[in-house]
């Protein structure tokens, strides 16, 4: 039986790093040299400094390579140290074509950074590929998606872009952080390089910042590889050793996860105050079906619109089981405000257009009981509409 034979499941378990070979200990050796002795004077080992090249960091890039089947992986300090190197594939002069409600780091990189270096680019709507068509220029390097993008979770057919991509001659790029490999592989629907923020699920316990990208073309890997190795922005030891601990329970994690966003979607787009609910779960989500058709589910983040800004502030300020805070995809509830939080960076006219309200929260649900946050929110909700409107704690 070869390791192809194995689930995803038993993958996250048993891989080329599931134990030490030189001690048999069932746990990746953490080592914290930054420089390696050479005892040879015209040929040096394998590792020599660890910007370049370290056990514990190289031991998280096979295994992420592996889930995301890919042939080389890249692990970064931050999710966008992996997106900003990514973007150094680019040059000046060159054209971006990028989901218009992305992630708000990211919108910042393209509007407030490589602007400045003379690489341009042209925000679209990535569900509509007609858009997608028309916004590719002559000098598009590189199309960028974000499915599902945040925090309005709309979801872009990653084969058919892809393949605008292909055809134009430009890399495509796919932020595959609020699925994860467990639910969606990119690389397998023609990306050629898939994005994450580990700091969320990969992670997964709101202990560790963390970005890893993943390739398959092993050309286009060794630019990425070079690229790493000059910006230096790599992932260390400690944090690399925590989202390989992390990855052992990703599975469990995301199923779990992904039944209480279900369930507490469904109750919330019942509720009168609630205006509109954000899930591509939902039989009525407008790409429900592609969803369906390139992955495995739908995930554990959802965002929801709520009547008012004035019924906004009661429910944060009243419901008790979420943290309101940054970030998503732990083992916690994350209740985020994406208008002051996740899309601060984004100006307020552009959150706007892209229908991110200052009434909008997004919620990645965690491993608590799904009845007891949806008895929560309830609670929350019928003192709202009994009006009892609550001030900040």
């Amino acid at each position: 039986m070869t390791d192809h034979d194995f689930s995803f499941e038993t993958k996250l378990l048993h891989n080329q790093h599931k134990f030490d070979p030189a001690t048999g200990g069932v746990s990746v050796p953490i080592q914290h040299a930054s420089t390696f002795h050479q005892s040879d004077i015209d040929q040096f080992g394998k590792y020599d400094y660890s910007r370049s090249g370290n056990p514990t960091r190289e031991a998280l890039e096979d295994i992420i390579a592996e889930l995301e089947e890919g042939t080389h992986g890249f692990a970064f300090s931050s999710g966008m140290a992996a997106i900003s190197t990514a973007f150094l594939l680019l040059s000046a002069g060159d054209h971006i074509v990028i989901s218009e409600d992305v992630y708000g780091g990211t919108f910042r990189m393209v509007t407030s950074v490589l602007n400045r270096f003379n690489i341009e680019h042209t925000f679209v709507d990535m569900t509509d590929l007609e858009s997608v068509k028309a916004a590719v220029q002559p000098n598009t390097k590189a199309i960028y998606i974000e499915t599902p993008s945040n925090p309005l979770l709309k979801v872009t057919d990653i084969q058919a872009v892809c393949d605008i991509a292909k055809k134009a001659g430009a890399l495509s790029f796919v932020d595959n952080t609020f699925l994860t490999p467990a639910l969606q592989k990119p690389l397998n629907l023609g990306a050629d390089v898939v994005l994450h923020s580990a700091t969320k699920f990969l992670s997964g316990h709101s202990d560790v910042v963390a970005g890893l990208a993943v390739v398959k073309d092993p050309e286009l890997a060794a630019r990425l590889g070079s690229l790493q190795n000059s910006f230096g922005a790599v992932l260390g030891v400690q944090d690399a050793w925590l989202v390989m601990r992390g990855l052992k329970t990703l599975s469990v994690r995301m199923e779990h996860s992904q039944k209480g966003a279900e369930k507490i979607a469904a109750y919330l787009k019942e509720q009168p105050l609630v205006k509109k609910v954000y899930y591509p779960g939902l039989a009525d989500h407008p790409q429900h079906a592609i969803q369906k058709g390139q992955s495995l589910g739908a995930g554990a983040v959802l965002s929801f619109e709520l009547e008012s800004e004035e019924i906004f502030r009661s429910f944060v300020n009243t419901v008790e089981l979420p943290v309101f805070a940054v970030s998503l995809g732990a083992v916690e509830s994350i209740l985020s405000y994406p208008a002051k939080m996740s899309h601060a960076a984004m100006p307020a006219d552009e959150r706007e257009k892209r229908g991110i309200t200052n009434s909008l929260l997004r919620l990645s649900v965690g491993l608590e009981n799904p009845d007891d946050l949806i008895k929560d929110f309830d609670a929350a909700l019928v003192n709202i509409a009994k009006g009892e409107v609550i001030a900040a704690k």
